[in-house]
């Protein structure tokens, strides 16, 4: 293990994630500290991973936290000069560390995110309503072996904290979506870097760290509204905070009717909750909602 190793701790927040967290923990050299938060509050899952993997250490969260404040959580027992934020339905590919480590070698360490790179991971943020946009990449060509980007999706990317000093690194308002996009627009507000690593790989299971059924996806759908409001009133103002999201809002009244005549019960229940997030976040509501 190298010097770059012995300095990072990865933090992994998860919430029933039993059925794919033990990859994504094997894909990890067994020296380097885990620190695992788990969001359901299962002991079973801190016995099974504690007693297996000897790198590893599972806190119980004492409610569900959600990815920001349950990585918050994590980094506070970090005590290494990097903390690599890695969802559990993730894992590491063949070099990936090593290619991380040339990269931080060749910025001399002037970074305050490194991610590994998969299936554009990464975009710009733009001159438009939202702010940014997750389909940008196809404007940039990543051709050099580190790019300097905006922002990076969330489920794979290394924090320099000793380039960070914000009381709390994730905004603790948010318990699903936008809250790494928010992270780095804070970043590039107080003139932090951020880099993609071309040759350091991650895989991504995408949707799996949580065992799927209608409660969970209702969450999902009522987050998202409520996120894409609070963030975009939180960096542009609430003019345009409604101007993203009240197309949103009548789209998901039209198929909501729709699901209801046709007693399509999933799509009727989905834009439901899409339409109760967003009224939430039109009135000033905190995120109350959980699966």
């Amino acid at each position: 293990m190298n010097n770059f190793e012995k300095n990072i701790t990865f933090v992994i927040v998860s919430f029933n994630s039993d059925h794919v967290i033990e990859r994504c923990v094997n894909s990890i050299n067994r020296n380097i500290k885990i620190i695992v938060v788990e969001n359901s509050g299962s002991i079973q899952i801190k016995n099974y991973l504690e007693n297996k993997f000897s790198n590893v250490e599972v806190i119980i969260a004492e409610e569900n936290l959600g990815y920001g404040r349950g990585n918050n959580l994590g980094m506070a027992r970090v005590h290494t000069k990097y903390a690599f934020i890695l969802n559990p339905d993730a894992f590491l590919e063949e070099n990936c560390l090593e290619e991380m480590h040339k990269a931080q070698f060749t910025l001399k360490d002037n970074f305050t995110i490194l991610a590994p790179n998969y299936n554009y991971n990464h975009g710009f943020f733009l001159e438009n309503a939202s702010g940014f946009n997750i389909k940008d990449y196809k404007n940039h060509n990543l051709q050099d072996e580190i790019k300097e980007v905006d922002y990076v999706i969330g489920f794979a990317m290394l924090i320099n904290l000793q380039k960070i000093n914000f009381k709390d690194i994730f905004d603790k308002n948010f318990f699903l979506f936008l809250e790494e996009i928010d992270l780095c627009k804070r970043i590039k507000n107080i003139g932090g870097n951020i880099f993609i690593v071309k040759n350091a790989k991650v895989k991504h299971l995408e949707g799996q760290a949580s065992k799927r059924n209608l409660n969970i996806e209702l969450c999902r759908n009522w987050h998202w509204m409520w996120s894409l409001f609070y963030y975009n009133r939180k960096h542009f103002g609430i003019i345009v905070a409604y101007k993203v999201t009240i197309s949103k809002f009548f789209s998901s009244i039209y198929k909501l009717l729709v699901g209801l005549i046709f007693f399509k019960k999933e799509k009727y229940l989905t834009h439901k909750y899409r339409i109760l997030g967003l009224i939430a976040a039109y009135t000033g509501k905190n995120s109350w909602f959980r699966p």
